[in-house]
């Protein structure tokens, strides 16, 4: 692609992708690396001020009267979204559609321009996996399902974060199998620290991390189970929960709450620098998680990660190398005789350490995401340049 003219893609997004504060900052670096990989990016915004007014009154309207939500992902929104990008994209020569988890957006847009649809999960998966989505209108459902079959139909190209979502989209939504690829997502931080000051760190007694903003969902329980556990197989071990506050009876001597860290504001980033720095592992017995952006953080900073099997975790953890995936039935006990085995034996630790740093090198960053995603399209637009 190096000596042809450079590609333009429309990048079509609710969430504005120089906002590295929405989607917790997916969108802006995969605008980022679309631009240093594949081409001249350009932002398409599907919204306008009266359009999002309008639903965000609905959305309070049904909330008081059903007692449940109506949120923006529905047939009247995706409607007006594709008229509002179709007069946007007209005339303007695109050779791509880039859409990062953007079913509403796409679902009714008519355009002969290819779309790369981008997504970590299927509704087909989170409607059963997330509490959240209980709370939803049934209308609601059947809408944001059929938005979701609509735009992996009209997707020339189909990018998954993990198998988990892949294999959802073949067998959910008779996806192409030829539409589809894994592309693991990278860590979401500007700052990433050079390979020797990682390798070079020393490890402490048993510093855990545990980095959420959903202390039941995260399995935060859990977590403290392991603090209680490993002080009593004499493990010097100590656990720092930043991004939420536990509930009042999770209260130890060893353990210290940060409610929260703007990684978007300097001074409060350093510290989770720091903070990523100075522990051993990251410790998150989630309940659910479709990806999991912060395992690719963690291992930015060669930290093991100790964690669950479940969603798509398993496209960002292989088992011993980068971290461990325990079973959902596992327990604080579980976890703590893992922790263990790993902190008596410091070859064993400094080895998952190197390795951690090794798998966030070769494909849990953004450049490794851009790279692979421009072989893809390339390919694409290789095949369908021949017929």
């Amino acid at each position: 692609m190096k000596d042809k003219t450079p590609l333009k893609i429309a990048f079509v997004s609710a969430s504005n992708p120089e906002d590295k504060r929405l989607m917790s900052g997916s969108v802006y670096y995969m605008n980022r690396s679309l631009q240093k990989h594949c081409g001249n990016v350009y932002y398409i915004d599907p919204f306008n001020v009266l359009l999002k007014k309008f639903f965000q009154g609905f959305s309070y309207f049904t909330r008081f009267l059903f007692k449940k939500d109506y949120i923006f992902p529905s047939i009247l929104l995706s409607k007006a979204y594709a008229h509002i990008i179709k007069r946007k994209l007209d005339g303007q020569n695109f050779d791509l559609i880039f859409a990062p988890f953007a079913s509403i957006e796409m679902a009714f847009l008519k355009t002969e321009i290819p779309i790369i649809y981008v997504a970590d999960a299927t509704f087909a998966l989170i409607n059963d996996y997330y509490e959240g989505y209980a709370s939803l209108l049934n209308l609601l459902k059947k809408e944001w399902e059929f938005l979701e079959r609509s735009a992996i139909k009209k997707a020339a190209l189909i990018m998954y974060s993990s198998e988990w979502a892949a294999n959802s989209a073949l067998i959910d939504y008779d996806a192409d199998e030829s539409k589809v690829n894994v592309i693991p997502f990278g860590a979401n931080i500007e700052k990433i620290p050079p390979k020797n000051v990682v390798l070079e760190k020393k490890k402490s007694s048993c510093n855990l991390l545990f980095l959420g903003v959903d202390w039941e969902r995260k399995g935060g329980n859990i977590a403290f189970e392991t603090l209680l556990e490993l002080e009593k197989f004499g493990i010097d071990a100590k656990l720092t929960v930043c991004g939420c506050v536990p509930p009042k009876e999770f209260s130890h001597k060893r353990m210290t709450v940060i409610p929260f860290l703007d990684k978007n504001e300097e001074k409060q980033f350093n510290e989770l620098y720091d903070l990523f720095l100075g522990s051993d592992f990251l410790l998150l017995p989630t309940r659910s998680e479709a990806y999991g952006i912060v395992f690719c953080e963690a291992n930015a900073f060669g930290l093991p990660v100790i964690t669950t099997d479940t969603g798509g975790i398993s496209s960002v953890i292989t088992q011993g190398r980068n971290g461990f995936m325990l079973p959902m039935e596992a327990n604080g006990i579980d976890y703590a005789k893992l922790i263990r085995k790993i902190c008596l034996n410091d070859d064993l630790y400094f080895n998952l350490m190197r390795s951690s740093r090794e798998t966030f090198e070769e494909k849990l960053n953004w450049d490794s995401w851009g790279i692979s995603v421009s072989k893809v399209i390339a390919e694409y637009l290789d095949v369908k340049s021949k017929y």
